[in-house]
């Protein structure tokens, strides 16, 4: 079977729990156990050989950072990768739609679909080993508690033939442990499906002709777009996404089968989540990369330090601790359950707990940055929505894990402790439960 992958990457309107990281990359980009977000994905993919190429879709603007992202993932992985930029918001459907004739190039029998914001094991050949020929579309399900399953799409599923017999996205009432995790394998007739919810919408020659005007604008004649021509309604009426349009109709139609996955998964939607799974990658690493973890004498636990980081042989770090680039930990620190981002400095004798500490920014002698650790219930390895909202339901901040922005100082001997400090601030005195703009 020759197959293709699509990663889903969304857009900067998306990920807003992720500030303040999203403002300095894109959140697919931002580091995990070392590695960007969407590597692990890529990586992933790579591994299969039925897989011949990978297309990344996103509506963020191609940057510097995510071409040269890019070029290194080409030339690791060995296989194409392509970005695939949508000119509009098209939803998670609809951009794959847009993108169609890319997907079916080169005449694939199918393809899998992965959002970006999902991390797990990947099972990629398990659910090919589990797909009968009957089989044109399969989501892969994990079970959730029933008081987090209201958080994401449910699916009713026959359990004696796998088949999804009603799906539901974000119900107000229970309908089911078993929610969509986010990875997908469909065959070609998928478009045609998606097709037909367009014209059922009377959206009069969406893609080709609106893509075709799209390229030959001249820009500089007009400020316009040809969105521009749409009223908001219209523009609405393009967006297709699986959850609220597709599934519920496959699902009325036998089309539809669920691959249930009881490994770990986990949704990375806040920061918070993310300092979770960067515990949970560097647990990973210990049977599928063990050279990515170190042997520092001052380690305790899974650790990883970037070969350009400079650590003080008395500094002790971990357990679940990340060292990016060129970071600079200097005699008596002590970092556990935390990212310590490219470029930053960890003074003589600070202490770094349950944070995330940004691209270069300080922390000074004897100071303490602290969070309070995201513990999730050990018999619930998928409840991961709840637990990582900034806010309560009276609008107070929850205590939580301490994020420094880009290029924040830290002075000597103060205290941050359940704080989110934006980025470029110089801060003189120590705060508790402050969001600092």
């Amino acid at each position: 079977m020759r197959m293709k992958a699509v990663i889903l990457l969304g857009g900067p309107q998306k990920g807003t729990r992720f500030r303040p990281l999203s403002l300095d990359v894109p959140k697919p980009l931002f580091p995990i156990a070392g590695f960007p977000m969407v590597h692990h994905h890529i990586e992933a993919c790579a591994k299969l050989e039925e897989i011949e190429e990978i297309l990344l879709v996103g509506f963020y603007q191609p940057s510097d950072a995510l071409n040269r992202f890019i070029r290194r993932q080409r030339q690791i992985i060995g296989k194409p990768i392509s970005y695939l930029q949508e000119y509009t918001m098209l939803g998670t459907a609809g951009c794959l739609y847009h993108f169609r004739d890319v997907i079916t190039s080169g005449d694939p029998d199918a393809f899998f679909v992965l959002y970006s914001d999902v991390f797990c094991e990947f099972p990629l050949r398990e659910i090919l080993d589990f797909r009968a020929k009957f089989m044109q579309f399969i989501m892969m399900t994990v079970e959730v508690p029933r008081e987090q399953s209201k958080y994401y799409g449910c699916a009713g599923i026959d359990h004696k033939t796998n088949e999804v017999v009603h799906y539901i996205d974000k119900p107000e009432t229970f309908v089911s442990r078993d929610i969509n995790a986010g990875v997908y394998f469909f065959t070609m007739e998928i478009f045609s499906d998606i097709g037909a919810l367009f014209q059922k919408r009377h959206r009069p020659s969406f893609a080709e002709p609106i893509a075709r005007q799209i390229n030959l604008l001249d820009i500089e004649d007009s400020k316009e777009t040809v969105f521009d021509n749409y009223s908001p309604l219209q523009q609405t009426l393009g967006r297709i996404f699986f959850e609220k349009d597709v599934f519920p109709i496959l699902a009325t139609r036998g089309k539809l089968f669920a691959y249930k996955c009881d490994r770990f998964w986990m949704s990375i939607k806040s920061a918070g989540s993310a300092l979770y799974a960067n515990r949970a990658i560097l647990e990973t690493y210990k049977k599928t990369h063990p050279d990515r973890l170190t042997d520092h004498p001052g380690c305790i636990g899974t650790v990883s330090i970037h070969r350009t980081a400079e650590v003080d042989a008395t500094a002790v770090l971990g357990p679940y601790v990340t060292i990016g680039a060129g970071v600079v930990v200097g005699p008596g620190v002590r970092v556990k359950n935390s990212i310590v981002l490219e470029g930053a400095t960890l003074k003589d004798h600070c202490c770094i707990l349950n944070s995330i500490i940004g691209w270069h920014s300080v922390v000074g002698e004897w100071a303490r940055v602290e969070g309070t650790p995201t513990e999730l219930d050990p018999n619930a390895p998928h409840a991961t929505t709840d637990n990582f909202y900034l806010f309560d339901e009276d609008g107070r901040l929850r205590p939580s894990i301490t994020i420094l922005g880009r290029d924040v100082i830290i002075p000597p001997e103060v205290v941050i402790r359940n704080s989110i400090v934006m980025p470029n601030k110089d801060l003189s005195r120590g705060f508790k439960n402050q969001i600092l703009l």
